[in-house]
C-alpha cells in the first residue's frame, strides 16, 4: 500500500511541482507527473536512509515537492532549449 501512496501524493506533487517552478517547462504533462512521482521515491529513499520516515512509509508532501523540483530543474537543464 505504501507504493500506491507513493505514487498518489507523486502525482499531486508533479502537479504543484509544475506550478511552482518559474519558467517555461519543455516537459509535457505527463513528463511532470513522473518526475513527480519520481521525486516522491527519492524523497522517501532519503528520508528513510536519514532516519526521518520509518521504511515503507511515504515521503511528506513538503518533501516530496522540493525532491520534484529538483528533479524538474535538473531535467530543464538537461534537455535544454531545443527548439
Amino acid at each position: 500500500m505504501s507504493i500506491i501512496w507513493t505514487i498518489l501524493i507523486g502525482f499531486l506533487i508533479g502537479i504543484v511541482a509544475k506550478f511552482l517552478m518559474p519558467g517555461r517547462d519543455p516537459a509535457g504533462f505527463i513528463i511532470t507527473v513522473l518526475i513527480g512521482i519520481a521525486g516522491s521515491f527519492i524523497a522517501s529513499y532519503l528520508g528513510g536512509a536519514w532516519g526521518w520516515y520509518r521504511v515503507g512509509e511515504p515521503a511528506g508532501f513538503l518533501a516530496s515537492v522540493i525532491g520534484a523540483m529538483l528533479l524538474l530543474f535538473g531535467y530543464r537543464m538537461v534537455s535544454g532549449n531545443r527548439g
